[in-house]
């Protein structure tokens, strides 16, 4: 960063040989081993450092293990408690303050089990127990409105804390960087920001937020971030950076910081809600009346509880896809054969879609697959993100099939069928188009059925709207669209630029 905002980095182990970094199964003693790393009660002068280590020491265990709350329970809580020393009676503290829930209950029980017993601790552990409030709060954004960047200052028992959260604007508003700045130097951090973002070219507008609105914002953020991370064994490599606490465990911090904040009221989700149903609720509901009856592109099955891992680099490159996207209900048929990295995202994929049939990308999208739904994140539709997911995940073998909406008005859906997994060859390069069928209908013409309509009206001048398509199409003569052409050549030159 520039402009002196620093970042605080306090309380951050160096890499040890503890259960949860080596993979192996927990001992008594071995938790016990970690306090010392963990937690310096001497050199700490202010309680945000040990909720940091209480933090890296959950995250780094979470990746770990997906029941990592039970080995909390169980063994570190009782070994912490066991300990009856002041390190552990601040560890103990500290995970009580981070977490929520029977976690949070039992550490908090343990601690104070511990003070009873006459455990001493420094004075300011006690600020933990103070309620966090939102001294201010500001939403940066880009001049369309998109949020760049959420910034608070927030206050406990006279000590001030600052937060930053970065926006990944392409990841769909996903949490990209947590910072946390020196109270003192807040004002100085945020015009430094502000500078760095304007020098780059972006005009940036600046709100102040109210704790319940800055509270929703943060959320969204975050868990677009665990969605995003959702199967991504890359998330490991954020645990811990050169600088200190990585992402996870400063996700952790912030979160038990907003928990104190007022809570956002939240629409409710599925049939009832004000006497309609939203789209996700009228699919889950045709789902069940006629199960497996719905399209025949997706296999009729329950989703995975996750999605298969990424491709590592160790495994080598990937192999080239040869898939077959067809538009579903068009007479005569259209579509499109390409060849693509089988790890190419579903976003990237997404690209190539609109490239190849010359759709806007004006309009949101959806992949159905057999692991769940994937496009821009929504949690109303259950719409997840797909930028971090790759084709070969949700369609790993030959005969594999997906399903492709553009535009829920029109409703274009098509059919993605993996025909074959082919070698790499270093004279070719990919993506690129191999064959297909007829041109694409243009954007916002009503779907199927109306682009059979305006294809009926150009091919008739006496048609009383035959000039006002031509004038919708920007046309000068009706043979200027032939809804028969089609350039594999030309879709591939396309598909190349955009490389």
């Amino acid at each position: 960063m520039r402009g002196g905002a620093p970042l605080v980095v306090v309380g951050a182990p160096d890499e040890c040989d503890c259960p949860y970094c080596t993979g192996a199964e927990a001992t008594p003693g071995q938790v016990g081993d970690l306090l010392p790393q963990s937690v310096d009660i001497d050199a700490m002068q202010d309680p945000i450092e040990v909720e940091i280590s209480a933090s890296m020491l959950l995250a780094i265990g979470a990746s770990m293990s997906d029941d990592f709350d039970r080995a909390v329970l169980g063994l570190f809580v009782p070994t912490f408690e066991a300990k009856a020393t002041p390190e552990a009676r601040a560890m103990l503290a500290a995970i009580a303050s981070v977490t929520d829930g029977e976690v949070s209950r039992a550490a908090t029980a343990a601690a104070r089990r511990l003070t009873g017993a006459g455990v001493t601790a420094p004075p300011w552990l006690a600020e933990l127990d103070a309620p966090v409030t939102l001294d201010e709060g500001i939403r940066f954004a880009e001049p369309a409105g998109s949020t760049i960047m959420l910034a608070g200052r927030f206050q406990r028992a006279g000590r001030s804390h600052v937060a930053v959260v970065s926006l990944d604007g392409c990841d769909c508003g996903a949490a990209g960087q947590i910072l946390l700045i020196e109270a003192d130097r807040w004002g100085e951090a945020i015009e430094a920001l502000l500078s760095d973002l304007r020098a780059g070219g972006v005009d940036v507008t600046k709100k102040r937020l109210r704790p319940v609105d800055f509270r929703r914002a943060v959320e969204d953020a975050l868990d677009a971030r665990v969605e995003h991370d959702e199967g991504d064994p890359e998330v490991l490599d954020d645990l811990l950076d050169e600088d200190g606490p990585g992402y996870p465990a400063l996700a952790l911090l912030v979160r038990s910081w907003i928990r104190s904040l007022p809570e956002p009221r939240r629409r409710r989700r599925g049939p009832g809600h004000d006497g309609e149903l939203d789209v996700a609720s009228i699919s889950a509901l045709l789902d069940l009346l006629i199960p497996g009856q719905r399209g025949g592109a997706v296999p009729a099955q329950r989703r995975p509880v996750s999605l298969p891992a990424k491709r590592k680099k160790s495994d080598g490159p990937a192999p080239i896809y040869q898939v077959k996207v067809s538009l579903r209900g068009a007479r005569p048929p259209i579509w499109r054969r390409l060849e693509v990295p089988a790890d190419v995202s579903l976003t990237r994929l997404h690209e190539l879609i609109q490239i190849a049939f010359g759709w806007n990308d004006s309009h949101l999208h959806v992949f159905e697959t057999p692991y769940g739904s994937f496009g821009r994140l929504d949690a109303e539709l259950g719409h997840r993100a797909a930028s971090r997911v790759t084709l070969e995940q949700v369609a790993p073998a030959v005969g594999d099939k997906l399903r492709y909406t553009y535009d829920f008005g029109d409703n274009w859906e098509h059919d993605i069928l993996v025909e074959k997994v082919l070698d790499r060859d270093a004279s070719v390069a990919y993506p690129r188009c191999v064959g297909g069928r007829r041109a694409a209908p243009p954007d916002d013409c009503g779907g199927v059925w109306g682009y059979a309509d305006l294809v009926e009206i150009l091919g008739d001048p006496t048609h009383p709207e035959h000039q006002d398509r031509l004038d919708w199409l920007d046309l000068d003569e009706p043979t200027d669209f032939d809804p028969a052409r089609f350039d594999a050549k030309a879709v591939t030159a396309a598909l190349q630029q955009r490389r």
